[in-house]
């Protein structure tokens, strides 16, 4: 498995051989070698080793019950965080193994190369998530919650078996469009299954619905980014989508910060990450493809910075 890059300090031979001879006594002495991890290399790991996108869902997820002003169980982050690995893992590793091996991404490249290590992880990673759904979720929430694996479930067969979708049913709901949505739904869903409903939604459910449906088109921008960096398509459309949704984000932030501060800010969060998108979009000749795409998922990361006000 691919480590970071990890360099020895360099030293002058000469230098060092002329200041042993000057003090013999320092000859005794151990030599330790300094070493300097690249952090690039530390992200790109993060990347490949697919652990980016259960970040990304657990921080929104903390990100949405912060807006609602609830706490999420322990288990609920875990479970979040352990199946959203697992179908990530499946999934690159189904792409590999269908793909031509000569034009796999990195990401699938790596997955298939270390599949002996990641296809046992995935399934040790979905016995763990069975575990904490029969022992600790209730059995009102299972419920509600099995209709969103049914849709992911669906999502996934119909991805990666032999017969694809209608023609037109891909042009109404894409690949990016599915993922936005669903991932979504598994981020906001354990924020809103705390919530109080009562006799109808509140206001402040109301305001998460909201923070979800503009997190929803911010993933939906986030994947149709990197299928175009990835293709190799130069499109302006990334850079206006991220600036638009940018600009409703900022908008929306100005209009409810007087009465409602926490959804407001997770909104702000997400404008900034729409802007940072639109921004790698400008810049993308200036990064490797593999640094790119990992800052892709990188920028998505902007509501932590709320969790130390």
């Amino acid at each position: 498995m691919p480590l970071p890059q990890v360099f020895p300090t360099r030293h002058d031979n000469s230098s060092f051989a002329l200041s042993s001879l000057r003090h013999s006594s320092s000859l005794a002495r151990p030599h330790f070698v300094k070493f300097h991890v690249k952090p690039a290399g530390i992200l790109h790991l993060w990347h490949l080793a697919s652990l980016d996108a259960p970040t990304v869902a657990v921080i929104w997820a903390l990100g949405f019950a912060w807006a609602a002003g609830i706490r999420l169980p322990e288990w609920i982050i875990s479970l979040l965080a352990l199946i959203t690995w697992t179908f990530y893992i499946g999934d690159r590793l189904f792409d590999a193994r269908a793909a031509n091996r000569s034009c796999l991404r990195e990401r699938h490249a790596f997955h298939w190369r270390h599949r002996r290590v990641f296809a046992p992880l995935a399934m040790l990673s979905a016995f763990a998530a069975a575990a904490i759904i029969f022992v600790r979720m209730p059995v009102s929430v299972r419920q509600h919650d099995s209709i969103l694996g049914m849709a992911a479930l669906a999502y996934f067969s119909g991805v990666h078996s032999r017969r694809s979708f209608p023609s037109g049913l891909k042009r109404i709901l894409s690949k990016e469009f599915l993922v936005g949505v669903i991932f979504t739904a598994g981020c906001a869903l354990p924020a809103l299954s705390q919530m109080s409903f009562g006799r109808g939604p509140s206001l402040q459910s109301l305001l998460v619905l909201v923070c979800s449906a503009f997190f929803a088109a911010l993933a939906c921008l986030n994947c149709c980014a990197i299928e175009f960096w990835e293709s190799g398509t130069a499109d302006s459309r990334i850079r206006f989508a991220g600036l638009v949704l940018g600009a409703v984000g900022l908008a929306l932030f100005v209009f409810l910060a007087p009465f409602a501060t926490r959804p407001a800010a997770l909104l702000a969060a997400g404008a900034a990450s729409a802007l940072l998108l639109s921004l790698l979009d400008t810049w993308r000749a200036r990064f490797p493809a593999l640094t790119l795409r990992t800052a892709a998922d990188l920028v998505l990361l902007t509501p932590i910075f709320l969790f130390f006000r």
